[in-house]
């Protein structure tokens, strides 16, 4: 799963005043844009101005002209545009709703709100287990009142209390809600909020039940745009509030959780998952018996040799080796035994050879081997050298073996299969001129 970047999610419409602005241009945004939040550019940092900050002035009777840096207002925290969206978990169970996203250089580029979290991934599919009402709990910060309760006698309560909503209810059953977006449009048109909260509330109230699940929760929330979800119990009465970001942070924090608890798991899988692909290359890539390269795998070294060697204008050749008799050998002692031949020859390649020479068992008991920066002449004698070593070795019941030896040198017209055409003659003529002995491309 690839997590998003926050430069992918964030919402780069920003509405903002400056701090240098009064609170009357912020609610003059607020209502134009229908939020309940603006953000406040600040000199070195953002901050956030709210509903609940303009009730609060209306209640301490504090002028609308007053401008924005005379005001405390939060600040909110900031965070650098490359991070992913896991790295805002932890703000998640913070008061403050909004996230700046940052540029390198601090200037502000986006706002992350909870709602961009919730459209863009999908951490409730977690939470398809998990019911309401286990969590109602998150739910305490909440009012209800019946509907003839004054406006004015609220708004001390929801500006102390920081409550952005209540919920009005008859016999206990929700039958409307007053947010704060609504108090702050009425104060804008200066409407007597001496009256009953029925004259101005919301209404009907969409609901949700209690035995729902958190995905069902956040899918409601996510079609219908809503800041919370109200529920309710089998009658229809008032249940709880739960927040939107109250159900993000539940299914994060249980996401984390669970990542937490299984990142050793994880690592321990992943690890077995890279070694066994280390394994399956290594498979792929070398003959079982000798563990010298294949042929597939010496294809390929040579075309990338081939490129090196062309580019750099040197020499570069190719030694082919069959061992003599061999079928004699596997006749006198079994496969086991020309097995062990096998090996044996391949580890006097591999000691005899240099560490840039490539080595690969061509097939049956023939050998080839690719020697960058090396002439013709040089070849020969690491070629002489080898069937030096292989005649000086004796092996039980067989004794002492030999080898025959075909060299070419490549050229920049060359494919692969035109040098070996080459050594193979080379070889040939070894063979015909009676074994245990090396020939080149010159005595074709």
């Amino acid at each position: 799963m690839k997590f998003p970047t926050l430069s992918d999610i964030a919402t780069t419409a920003v509405i903002s005043v400056s701090i240098n602005d009064t609170a009357s241009k912020a609610i003059e945004q607020m209502l134009k844009h229908e939020h309940r939040h603006v953000v406040v550019v600040g000199k070195n940092c953002n901050y956030i101005i709210s509903v609940i900050n303009i009730l609060n002035l209306k209640e301490k009777k504090i002028s609308l002209e007053t401008p924005l840096s005379d005001l405390k207002l939060q600040e909110i925290p900031s965070i650098n545009k490359s991070k992913n969206v896991l790295d805002t978990v932890e703000y998640l169970s913070e008061s403050v709703e909004y996230i700046c996203v940052t540029n390198d250089d601090g200037t502000l580029y986006g706002v992350l709100t909870h709602i961009d979290i919730t459209s863009n991934i999908d951490p409730e599919t977690l939470m398809e287990n998990y019911r309401l009402q286990d969590f109602l709990k998150l739910g305490r910060r909440m009012k209800w009142v019946n509907k003839d309760e004054k406006i004015s006698n609220l708004i001390s309560d929801m500006v102390e209390s920081a409550y952005d909503n209540v919920i009005i209810v008859e016999d206990l059953r929700p039958i409307g809600i007053l947010t704060t977006k609504d108090i702050m449009l009425l104060i804008k048109t200066q409407t007597d909020l001496n009256v009953p909260v029925g004259l101005h509330m919301s209404k009907p109230v969409e609901s949700i039940h209690k035995k729902s699940s958190i995905k069902e929760a956040l899918h409601f929330i996510k079609k219908k745009h809503y800041k919370r979800v109200v529920i309710v119990d089998d009658e229809g009465k008032l249940a709880g509030i739960i927040s939107q970001k109250e159900l993000i942070s539940l299914s994060y924090s249980k996401w984390v959780l669970l990542m937490k608890e299984y990142q050793d798991e994880l690592s321990e899988i992943n690890t077995l998952l890279q070694k066994q692909n280390r394994e399956y290359k290594t498979m792929a890539s070398t003959d079982p018996l000798t563990g010298l390269y294949n042929r597939r795998k010496f294809s390929d070294l040579y075309q990338s040799s081939f490129l090196t060697f062309k580019q750099r204008d040197n020499k570069m050749s190719l030694i082919i080796l069959d061992i003599d008799h061999f079928k004699k050998v596997n006749d006198l002692t079994g496969h086991n035994g020309g097995d062990k031949m096998l090996v044996l020859v391949a580890h006097t390649l591999l000691k005899t050879l240099r560490n840039i020479d490539i080595v690969c068992r061509w097939g049956g008991e023939e050998f080839i081997a690719l020697l960058p920066t090396a002439s013709l002449e040089k070849a020969t004698i690491l070629a002489e050298k080898i069937r030096v070593h292989i005649q000086e070795m004796e092996i039980d019941v067989v004794g002492h073996i030999s080898a025959s030896f075909g060299v070419a040198q490549v050229s920049e017209d060359d494919e692969m299969q035109m040098v070996i055409n080459r050594a193979d003659k080379a070889l040939y003529l070894a063979k015909e001129s009676g074994r245990n002995c090396v020939k080149t491309q010159k005595d074709i």
